[in-house]
């Protein structure tokens, strides 16, 4: 039965087939609660339509969000999403055990004044989530085609056949592996001719569908201007563009740019505590775990391909690692991050990128003639004798 109380606060713990709701009054006062099943869409959206409009929903940042925070939206509902970690450790602070009821209710006592909201987790739009969609199913798919080619790698291995071809996958390595099906070579049993032929036939039509979502991403990433000037940085091809753009979704939600390099772990920590030797390396350090893990592949996938492209990027990395000669993770750990930095700059200020910094407005261009970070000409002022 359900009070007639001004609901002030909703909070909803959602889970696969059920939602446990709660309801609070401004004075903290549990006006009712309610189970909500998710099977039948039409008696959900009945449930949501009696709630009062405009009251502000809390809901669990957990799997499968986005559908049920876009049912809260229509029914006039203000969905609020909230960390899982951060709610579990207040939940733990306060010494109280874990159980649905309890968690919806928890979420009704969060503090709804903008600056309270700890809890709160940015709730990605409809279109975000879809081109995250997109991105993760071409993902999933090179995964696949990666997991076939090993099989096959694995066919011709166990039965000592070896090939001569650098890419097996390509016009030669396929041709060799039409010869292979066709001639019945004796080295290659029945099982294995069938397990390789369907294989290939799978790898085919893997290949068809990773065309065609490709196709249809770099269509998306055309129409983003923000996109394309990504590309303009060394290292970052349109693919990793996509990535970045969809992973980020809103650059304003960012403060600055080291808050974008740890939500993309790649800001260093330490737990030094107690440490004597302070000029030593911090003990324990690491790039953090909370945040987008397919940001961090992005960022650190451009900075492979720009330490090739040499440069600045080399340099960093050079400079980190002696040459290649140690800490080869952290140097391109430290490359990403400038990536990160650069990446923030251009999408910021709507700018490309460029290797040698604009002039400042009112500047007059310097000789380049000079021997850097001294300030003195590099031609002798006396002629020797």
């Amino acid at each position: 039965m359900k009070n007639n109380g001004i609901v002030a606060q909703i909070g909803m713990d959602a889970h696969r087939r059920f939602s446990m709701v709660t309801a609070r009054d401004a004075e903290g006062r549990i006006l009712w609660r309610e189970r909500l099943r998710h099977e039948n869409r039409e008696l959900l959206r009945a449930a949501l339509a009696a709630w009062p409009k405009g009251v502000p929903v809390v809901l669990e940042a957990t799997f499968g969000w986005g559908w049920l925070s876009d049912e809260v939206a229509a029914a006039g509902l203000e969905p609020h999403l909230a960390s899982s970690t951060k709610v579990a450790a207040w939940r733990k602070a306060r010494g109280l055990a874990k159980s649905d009821r309890l968690d919806s209710d928890l979420f009704t006592e969060l503090p709804m004044r903008l600056d309270q909201r700890w809890w709160e987790v940015w709730l990605a739009p409809p279109v975000v989530r879809q081109q995250r969609e997109w991105l993760r199913y071409r993902m999933t798919l090179v995964r696949l085609q990666t997991g076939l080619k090993n099989r096959v790698h694995a066919v011709l291995h166990r039965h000592g056949i070896v090939s001569e071809q650098s890419d097996l996958f390509g016009a030669a390595g396929r041709r060799m592996l039409s010869l292979l099906l066709g001639a019945r070579d004796p080295r290659l049993p029945d099982s294995a001719r069938a397990a390789l032929k369907g294989y290939l036939q799978l790898l085919d039509h893997l290949r068809r569908q990773i065309a065609q979502v490709t196709r249809e991403l770099r269509r998306q990433l055309q129409r983003s201007p923000a996109g394309e000037r990504l590309r303009t940085i060394p290292g970052i091809g349109w693919i990793l563009a996509y990535t970045i753009l969809a992973e980020i979704g809103q650059l304003e939600r960012f403060r600055s740019f080291r808050h974008l390099a740890s939500y993309s772990l790649l800001a260093p920590r330490a737990y030094d505590s107690g440490q004597e030797a302070h000029e030593d390396s911090p003990r324990g350090r690491h790039v953090g775990y909370v945040g987008r893990r397919t940001l961090k592949w992005a960022w650190i996938e451009a900075a492979h391909s720009a330490v090739r492209h040499g440069g600045r990027f080399r340099e960093i990395y050079d400079r980190r690692t002696n040459h290649g000669r140690r800490d080869r993770s952290r140097g391109l750990i430290a490359v990403a991050h400038e990536l990160c930095r650069l990446g923030f700059v251009v999408w910021k200020k709507g700018v490309a990128y460029q290797d040698s910094p604009p002039l400042r407005p009112g500047s007059v261009a310097k000789d380049r003639s000079s021997c850097p970070g001294t300030g003195q000409p590099d031609v002798a002022m006396v002629v020797a004798e």
